[in-house]
């Protein structure tokens, strides 16, 4: 089996590379908190001190990185990808990043011979250690199918979405799409609840309903237990990508800015520890008016 190197082994990142190693691959890894890698390392991964030394101890290098700069750090930087004399040409930045910083790394990496597949991921950190991420990867068609195990390894759903970048896009429309879907139910259930209908009521109806789907159900459960995981989401970051990739396409998407301007709210007012969910529900429970919002936690 190949030796891989994974370069950012965070709450996603390292789910990810455990299934890798469970899969049989072998694993070299690196993250700025040494930490983060004991877990991998107990279980046979090899420990490199810069993303250089990952990429000329394996075949090809995977990264799970939080943000555009830490990308080009990673690529281009001291002790960077590009610097490897030897080892792995191929890189598979998983980042939640924005489109603009994908392709300008691979400019600049295309000049010391690297190819880059760009990959997301559809999930949380729950979905990365279980292995049933949704993975959707752009580039060369040829790569993402010669490479399609290592993918299998990861995720559950696979699809290939076109040229370098749209992978990207591709994440951040789903996180678009995903904040007025919060907002939106969150809004209704708290608009319900004033004219009498709770919120169990209503999500029988949407149960029964031509609206019903998988997401809807989830969040709807959420909702009504108010079994909110604390966490940071990672929402608006990807919708404020659309955003700024919106703006430069001059193409109006209101209601994604409307949800944004929701999340900014509840950064604003301290009500952002929680997964999307219990975000919209604690913003709409400040703005219609209570102070303090009920927990069934």
């Amino acid at each position: 089996m190949k030796t891989l190197g994974f370069i950012g082994t965070g709450g996603m990142g390292g789910g990810m590379a455990a299934n890798l190693i469970k899969a049989g691959y072998s694993l070299v890894v690196n993250d700025l908190r040494r930490e983060v890698t004991r877990n991998l390392e107990s279980q046979g991964a090899q420990f490199k001190e810069s993303p250089r030394a990952v990429a000329e101890a394996s075949e090809l290098v995977l990264s799970m990185l939080p943000y555009n700069e830490a990308v080009k750090e990673v690529g281009l930087g001291k002790g960077g990808l590009q610097e490897s004399a030897t080892g792995a040409r191929l890189w598979i930045d998983c980042s939640s990043i924005d489109k603009k910083t994908i392709l300008g790394v691979s400019h600049e990496m295309e000049k010391k011979g690297w190819k880059i597949l760009d990959a997301s991921a559809g999930g949380v950190e729950e979905h990365a250690a279980a292995g049933t991420l949704s993975l959707w990867v752009s580039g060369p068609k040829e790569l993402f199918d010669q490479h399609l195990p290592v993918f299998q390894a990861m995720g559950k759903k696979i699809l290939h979405v076109g040229g370098l970048g749209n992978a990207k896009l591709v994440k951040n429309a789903i996180a678009m799409l995903g904040a007025i879907q919060h907002m939106g139910i969150a809004e209704i259930f708290n608009w319900l609840k004033r004219g009498g209908v709770s919120e169990e009521t209503f999500h029988n109806v949407l149960r029964n309903s031509q609206n019903h789907s998988e997401a809807v159900e989830r969040i709807c459960q959420t909702l009504v237990s108010r079994q909110f995981k604390p966490r940071k989401s990672w929402m608006p970051k990807d919708v404020g990508f659309g955003l700024e990739m919106a703006k430069e396409m001059e193409i109006p998407v209101p209601f994604s800015a409307l949800a944004y301007q929701l999340f900014s709210i509840a950064q604003a007012s301290g009500l952002d520890g929680y997964e999307a969910t219990g975000i919209a529900y604690h913003v709409y429970s400040l703005i219609s008016g209570q102070q303090k919002p009920e927990s069934r936690r």
